[in-house]
């Protein structure tokens, strides 16, 4: 069946792929990892399927994430994991679909181009570019409209985004590259170190989910993992309490939380009594890790929300935003 190109809004993040449909709402939602044929250069795997391959793979096999700390790191391969989802969201079009794509606040124009360009070789009609915290603030159910300040904190897979919004755009903001990412790149280094056992990523991603925290538990929790021991080389068993990934999480988190004092250090005094009445939005996947949002209170003195579904917030978002994109185009006409 044939139809009009709809209006996809695509949340393009370092570990995750969230899409939304004009009128659907979220229809996607994968792993941004692409399993590619080293040889040929023929996708084998996208999303889910090549997630388990990571660190799986034999040689001629390469699973990789064609996007670290936000941006776009393997033109060619981005390209390809784009035109798979767009063809498995939009089935067949007379018209190609115009998408609405997620970035960082702080990307270069350089690194834009290179978004634009991606989406609209897989196929996009024309392409517009949205800033995470603005599409998190608008999928968090925030009135971005009104003269007033709002403080989102959006915490992806590989940037952290800090942004003042006030009359729709952000006023002051920051994109700092630690995120969840670095969570998981911390929990590795903190195993090796102390346990001479080599750990990896998604072990690392596990332990940070079950009993991952940044903040002392009233009860501490125990996790068996298996990595490879660095003395004799063979597989080990060994436990790792909450305690020890307190530890290991600290230095990560205190630089999100350094980053969200020094943006309201460059906050107007007017918007920064708004933010102290109204609070911090925290969105994202990397904000649920335990503790996150009452070590930032504690530092602030500054209510703390955790906005509802996080994690598809920023998808939820540019979604709305779909709803706006007659308008863009009559602007650009005129």
């Amino acid at each position: 069946m044939f139809k009009y190109g709809q209006d996809i809004g695509i949340d393009l993040g370092t570990a995750t792929v969230i899409a939304y449909v004009k009128g659907k709402g979220i229809v996607l939602r994968e792993p941004s990892v692409v399993a590619v044929d080293s040889n040929t250069g023929e996708v084998l795997a996208v999303g889910k399927e090549a997630r388990r391959m990571l660190g799986r793979t034999p040689g001629n096999i390469v699973a990789t994430r064609p996007l670290r700390d936000g941006v776009i790191s393997n033109y060619t391969v981005t390209e390809k994991m784009l035109k798979y989802f767009i063809n498995r969201v939009g089935g067949k079009f007379i018209f190609s679909p115009r998408i609405m794509i997620c970035i960082p606040s702080q990307v270069t124009e350089v690194e834009k181009k290179a978004v634009i360009d991606a989406a609209s070789q897989a196929g996009a009609r024309r392409v517009y570019l949205i800033e995470e915290p603005i599409a998190a603030a608008i999928g968090a159910g925030l009135d971005i409209s009104k003269p007033c300040g709002n403080m989102v904190v959006d915490i992806g897979g590989g940037t952290t985004d800090i942004a003042v919004i006030s009359l729709g755009g952000s006023v002051v903001s920051t994109s700092l590259k630690v995120a969840g990412d670095k969570f998981d790149e911390a929990i590795v280094r903190y195993i090796k170190k102390k346990y001479n056992v080599m750990i990896g990523e998604r072990t690392a991603e596990d332990l940070k989910i079950n009993i991952g925290c940044v903040y002392p538990k009233i009860q501490d929790m125990e996790m068996d993992i298996r990595g490879r021991d660095l003395v004799t080389g063979l597989p080990k068993t060994i436990t790792v309490h909450s305690s020890e990934m307190l530890e290991a999480l600290t230095e990560p988190a205190m630089m999100v939380v350094d980053a969200v004092h020094s943006v309201l250090e460059r906050t107007p005094p007017e918007l920064a009594a708004d933010i102290s009445d109204r609070g911090i939005y925290m969105t994202g996947g990397g904000c649920l890790v335990d503790g996150l949002d009452k070590l930032l209170q504690e530092k602030t003195g500054i209510n703390v929300m955790i906005a509802q579904d996080a994690v598809s917030c920023v998808a939820l978002g540019t979604g709305k935003a779909l709803d706006n994109l007659d308008i863009l185009d009559s602007k650009k006409r005129k």
